[in-house]
């Protein structure tokens, strides 16, 4: 029988109704690296707060289920009891202090003190620090992981792969460290740093310390780990030895599932898409948005069709249409229908048609505090002089003729709402999806770009959205790219679907690719059948 340092089971939780873990297990042994796999919302992360014992657990009702550490059934209700059984968390986001020293952030809350005559008297408050062994432990956590840096060095303004180490070095010097989460620790590292970083992890498993590593990186679980669990949407899949799997193995138990049609096309395809008439071409681009970087892609867009870009979260989807729009800083070329858009010119691409419904409809798709009427009018009205009566000179809003826009939004779309004067901020997210759709469309665009369009509603506004995405393109020729973290969107409504990971393309896909073939090419290995 297997010795496991942490058994959890069946382990369930619900946010607000929704089933976020529904029966997961996670085993793992002292000394091993386990990976912890999965798509973005398959859990993962609800999983590590449970436990660490994170207060976004306790104060949504707690969770079911059993965690074992070290043989015996614990309760972890808070991160402290989680640190004193000797769990640590590497996070995502750095938790350093930049305006202290090295030794002062590793022995934060744990600092080292000696007596003094006044602390005799006045108590432990005025124990005076001993910098001299708090300096030697640290410099013995750096030389363990291998980092050079001074320990009176200041954290502020040092390279992000040192900020990374850094947090591991102050795990590690915690006493008694018996199992440590690895939250995404590559993500944000140069391919030295990371390498770098594996070997770290190799050289403390080897101590004994279990290591839960989460990544979307097949081939570093591949080159590292023991052992692995797969999640998908919140349930256990399959608890595999690594040298017993392959990447494409991974990659399919990740994102397989049924490819149920959400789109009903019955009618043949009568669009005539030639596959040298280029609507959109871009050359070389790159996009400069923080989390989603674009590092140089060739791409284009054939007109008439509807092209798809997928992709894991973080790796530069998102990025591309933030780029074509100009809302982030861009290198490369633009090329639409003839004409090249200057990206430094807010607004150019729309001047020349492109409609945008962005990923952020509550940030950048809305006037919230404004009617349904008045953001379905107001690009159209700005950027093609729609909706406005001309006297001369003067312009003045034609409200009959917005308003009789809007109704016919309304309906066609099946916007439920009070009327056209609702504000839009008090819709639910579904229909607030479908008003940005609205505005978009009534630009009337040469090409729709439609990003994260399904996010946050539920399954039937995602199929009126996704049909209407499929007649618009069927029926008045419309180009449309769509971004989408749901492959099975994409697979659904799509001609051909480009996977981008880590800011590059790895491959033009049919629909009807393998999960294999699209698992591997998220996971940074390139392909594709197109």
């Amino acid at each position: 029988m297997e010795n496991f340092i942490l058994k959890m089971d069946n382990i369930q939780k619900e946010y607000f109704g929704n089933k976020v873990l529904k029966g997961v297990k996670l085993h793992v042994a002292p000394g091993e690296i386990h990976a912890l796999m999965g798509e973005n919302g398959a859990g993962k992360s609800t999983l590590m707060n449970i436990l660490f014992g994170m207060p976004v657990i306790h104060n949504t009702g707690g969770f079911e289920g059993t965690i074992e550490f070290n043989g015996e059934i614990v309760t972890i209700d808070n991160p402290q009891k989680a640190m004193e059984l000797g769990i640590g968390m590497v996070h995502q986001e750095f938790m350093l202090i930049p305006g202290f020293t090295v030794t002062e952030n590793i022995k934060l809350g744990r600092e080292i003190s000696t007596p003094t005559v006044a602390s005799g008297v006045f108590g432990k408050s005025l124990e005076k620090l001993d910098k001299e062994t708090m300096a030697s432990d640290t410099r013995k956590a750096l030389d363990t992981i291998g980092l050079d840096v001074e320990e009176q060095a200041m954290v502020g303004g040092m390279p992000v792969g040192y900020m990374q180490f850094i947090e591991i070095a102050r795990e590690i010097d915690k006493s008694d460290m018996k199992l440590l989460i690895f939250d995404e620790p590559t993500a944000v590292l140069t391919e030295s740093e990371a390498e770098r970083l594996l070997e770290t992890m190799q050289s403390l498993a080897a101590k004994g310390i279990a290591i839960v590593f989460i990544t979307h990186r097949i081939d570093e679980v591949i080159q590292v780990t023991n052992s692995m669990t797969v999640l998908r949407d919140g349930q256990f899949v399959e608890h595999l030895q690594t040298k017993d799997t392959t990447a494409a193995e991974i990659a399919q138990l990740m994102v397989g599932r049924k490819v149920e049609k959400l789109v009903d096309d019955d009618g043949e395809d009568t669009r005539n898409i030639k596959a040298d008439d280029i609507v959109l071409s871009l050359k070389d681009f790159h996009v400069d948005m923080p989390g989603e970087k674009v590092k140089g892609i060739d791409l284009d867009i054939r007109r008439g069709e509807v092209f798809g870009i997928g992709g894991l979260a973080g790796q530069g989807k998102v990025g591309v249409p933030n780029g074509i729009l100009g809302l982030f800083p861009s290198a490369g070329e633009i090329v639409f229908d003839g004409e090249k858009i200057d990206t430094t010119k807010l607004g150019d691409a729309l001047k020349k048609h492109i409609a945008f419904v962005s990923e952020d409809r509550r940030g950048v798709g809305l006037l919230l505090e404004e009617s349904i009427q008045n953001n379905i009018t107001f690009t159209a009205m700005q950027i093609d002089d729609k909706f406005l009566k001309k006297y001369g000179p003067i312009r003045l809003y034609d409200n009959k003729k917005a308003r009789a826009h809007a109704l016919e939004m309304i309906k066609q779309l099946d916007i439920r709402c009070t009327g056209p004067d609702q504000l839009a901020g008090r819709l639910s997210g579904g229909n607030q999806q479908k008003v940005c759709l609205a505005r978009a469309l009534t630009m009337n665009p040469k090409l729709l770009i439609v990003s994260e369009p399904t996010r946050g509603i539920d399954i039937g506004a995602k199929k009126l959205v996704l049909e209407l995405l499929a007649k618009m393109n069927r029926e008045e020729g419309m180009t449309v790219i769509m971004v989408s973290s749901e492959l099975n969107e994409l697979r659904s409504l799509c001609d051909r679907i480009a996977i981008v990971s880590d800011g590059k393309l790895t491959g033009i896909f049919t629909p009807d690719a393998s999960d294999a073939e699209y698992g591997m090419a998220m996971s940074g290995a390139k392909g594709g059948n197109e």
